[in-house]
């Protein structure tokens, strides 16, 4: 069901991320230890914000699985950023091919997503139905994470502009779960929605752990928040800052056994705001 990554904070060489931690996301690709299927190998993806030449994203996806991309191991120890986000792939929605690749980018937002929902293709008219032509159009591939993404884009900006805040994309992905919610009982699916999903615009995160059926434990996902990131020897951890050194991560699975990651609550967001406050609050769906 895939695993994500979600970096802010003072700008970072992404191989000490995706590459360097012991249970770094490129191992999570071949050996993921915190969810039943091990191999997330049905390709890749990372995104990344440079503030100072543009506020839109830079995206590379891949088909490949990510322990074996020679362009990822190249590029990893040469890109420093302030916020990246990166995903690794197990198909369960959708054929193996770059657009089905997370992240998927609108603009200056990019969006991920760890889950699923069982039947999809019974309530895939029901999402496409109300959207817009742009967002209609803006869907290119075939994943149930694409067109909730679309829904929810549709949410979020109906009758504003794209400038967007905290409040307001939690407000759309409420609204999108209560739909989602809905649909799938006019259509009878009883199985739980699993959505663990991150949007960000580079300047904040918005991330959510949650499943539809609240007898059921959604997946897992984890924050950790300090002064600056630093891994040694393959062990990661958050240390005192240095100047105005600090980071926020949001995982799908601890990079390191040790204490210094927080379990976000079940049906709970985390987020993530320009300042690197980090709130936890219910989600209300």
């Amino acid at each position: 069901m895939c695993r994500l990554l979600a970096y802010m904070g003072t700008p970072i060489v992404m191989d000490k991320i995706l590459y360097q931690p012991k249970n770094s996301l490129v191992n999570q690709s071949i050996n993921a230890r915190e969810i039943e299927e091990p191999l997330n190998g049905d390709g890749f993806g990372i995104g990344w914000y440079v503030p100072d030449v543009n506020n839109e994203p830079v995206t590379f996806v891949s088909v490949n699985p990510a322990w074996s991309n020679r362009n990822l191991k190249n590029l990893a120890p040469k890109i420093r950023t302030p916020c990246m986000i990166a995903h690794v792939r197990a198909a369960s929605v959708g054929e193996v091919s770059e657009s089905n690749c997370h992240p998927f980018q609108y603009k200056n937002l990019l969006m991920m997503h760890n889950g699923g929902v069982e039947n999809f293709e019974r309530i895939k008219r029901k999402i496409r139905q109300p959207l817009s032509d742009e967002l209609y159009n803006w869907i290119k591939g075939q994943t149930d994470s694409e067109h909730i993404f679309a829904y929810f884009l549709n949410e979020l900006l109906a009758g504003q502009t794209d400038i967007v805040n905290i409040e307001q994309v939690i407000q759309a992905f409420e609204k999108t779960f209560r739909a989602l919610s809905r649909m799938m009982k006019e259509e009878g699916i009883t199985e739980p929605a699993y959505l663990n999903m991150l949007v960000t615009n580079g300047l904040f995160f918005v991330a959510t752990r949650y499943v539809s059926d609240p007898k059921e434990e959604p997946l897992t996902l984890y924050h950790s928040e300090g002064g600056r990131y630093t891994v040694e020897d393959g062990i990661s951890q958050m240390v005192a800052p240095a100047d105005d050194d600090q980071a926020v991560l949001v995982v799908s699975e601890k990079l390191t056994d040790d204490k210094h990651w927080t379990l976000i609550p079940t049906n709970h967001f985390v987020t993530v705001d320009a300042a690197l406050n980090v709130k936890i609050r219910p989600i209300q769906a």
